[in-house]
């Protein structure tokens, strides 16, 4: 199916809702080609295609919502199913902030979001790339013994967006990804780890030598770790750990949170709450990155929006429905159900991760956490984690069993310095940072 047909689906959803009686109505279709394969030693354990495509139909009426989930795109089956949807109508309360935006449009630049590379590789390639992966993580270390799966997965897709508003767009996407589970032993202890790479590009992938090597390393660099001591030093978290902490401050900065009052950051709008080093930016329109559409998902164009600049709060992130609740305007940040990040990330600083652990006399670098301790209400941060104690800068010996605990907004206001290893494969991202002091809770 092309673009233009994907546009015709949802523009004929709409003008069925609106004939049904809807006063306005919002449609999205999408399809996706998937490929996935699994490979544990020398055998694929998994190998899977699919193709599946739905359609997302929001319907409106004196500010009552509505909305219908469907596969079933013959007319008879879409006016059985928009009937059904407006059964339920009655039953809903009315909003006065419910609605289609004022305002949609498409980004005019090219965001490269398509690589015809990922439809056109044979089979046979993606397999090797999966059956490698594999023998590159035994042959690192011989205290690999079994992997969890090394994976190969790629996909391609069309959205189309229609309103009864007069908006359409469609556009195309891909994604590919490779990851790795290792597993090691010595003496009897086992150790486990994973690590992957996906971009929309394939060029863009870390290499499966990379991805392999990277991953037999963080399996056997614990074994001998010890528990920590209680104390109070700086501590690092490494790329993929400090995305997950940018994905808890998400959370604070959603306006979905603010207007319900979970969130430590409400009425803190021009506020300082990080140090100078932090500047966190949400933004739809790079090319080629994994967060990146000409519009989100109620038809809003897509834009660059600074929302932490230089450590002042600048903005929450908005959908429609939430800019009208708060008095604000939407930032283009809608799924179509909710309001979720584009590519959002911490701006990279200067320094390698080394040298940013060369300059840490005594600390903890957390290369991974567990669990979930946070309180987006107050703030407060607490979770297991696994890493390496840091003296007289340099990485002295692994450490495990212990919480790594604080509160963000000393967090981000501690924030002494930034790495450069920033890379975009994930929606929600971050380079590795270091923050002055937090409290380590070990033994």
């Amino acid at each position: 199916m092309t673009q233009s047909e994907a546009i015709d689906v949802a523009v004929r959803a709409v003008e069925a809702a609106i004939g049904a009686g809807a006063h306005a109505a919002e449609a999205t279709y999408s399809m996706t080609d998937r490929f996935h394969v699994e490979a544990r030693e020398t055998t694929i354990s998994k190998l899977e295609r699919s193709s599946g495509s739905s359609l997302h139909v929001r319907l409106l009426r004196a500010g009552r919502r509505a909305t219908l989930v469907t596969s079933d795109l013959s007319p008879q089956g879409l006016r059985e199913t928009i009937g059904r949807a407006f059964e339920q109508i009655p039953y809903v309360a009315s909003d006065e902030f419910t609605g289609l935006p004022d305002e949609c449009g498409s980004f005019a630049g090219d965001l490269a979001l398509c690589d015809e590379h990922v439809s056109q590789r044979d089979d046979e390639a993606k397999i090797e790339d999966a059956l490698a992966l594999e023998r590159i993580i035994r042959a690192s270390d011989a205290r690999i013994v079994n992997s969890s799966g090394s994976h190969y997965a790629d996909a391609t897709s069309i959205l189309a967006l229609a309103n009864s508003n007069g908006f359409t767009g469609a556009y195309a996407g891909t994604r590919a990804s490779l990851s790795t589970g290792p597993v090691a032993d010595e003496e009897g202890t086992k150790r486990t780890a994973h690590y992957g790479t996906a971009a929309r590009l394939t060029r863009d992938l870390e290499s499966r030598d990379d991805v392999g090597r990277i991953a037999a390393r963080r399996a056997v660099e614990m074994f001998g770790a010890r528990k920590p001591r209680t104390m109070r030093v700086p501590v690092i978290f490494e790329r993929d750990t400090a995305a997950a902490v940018l994905d808890d401050i998400f959370s604070a900065i959603a306006a979905s949170n603010v207007a319900v009052g979970n969130s430590w950051l409400a009425d803190r709008i021009g506020d300082r709450i990080g140090s100078e080093l932090v500047t966190i930016v949400d933004d739809g329109t790079l090319p080629g990155r994994l967060g990146s559409a000409p519009f989100d998902g109620e038809g809003v164009a897509t834009r660059r929006t600074p929302v932490i600049e230089r450590g002042v709060l600048r903005t929450f992130l908005y959908d429609t429905y939430y800019a009208r609740k708060l008095g604000a305007k939407t930032t283009g940040n809608s799924t179509g159900g909710g309001i979720g990040a584009n590519n959002f990330y911490l701006e990279p600083g200067a320094q390698t991760l080394g040298e940013l652990i060369a300059s840490t006399p005594r600390g903890v670098l957390v290369l991974d956490t567990i669990g979930f301790a946070t309180e987006h209400a107050t703030g407060t941060y607490s979770r297991g984690a696994r890493g390496f104690m840091i003296e007289d800068g340099e990485l002295a010996y692994p450490v495990d069993e212990f919480t790594v605990a604080g509160n963000f907004a000393a967090m981000l206001a501690a924030v002494d310095g930034i790495a450069d290893d920033l890379r975009f494969d994930g929606v929600t991202v971050s380079p590795s940072f270091r923050v002055g002091e937090m409290t380590v809770s070990g033994n």
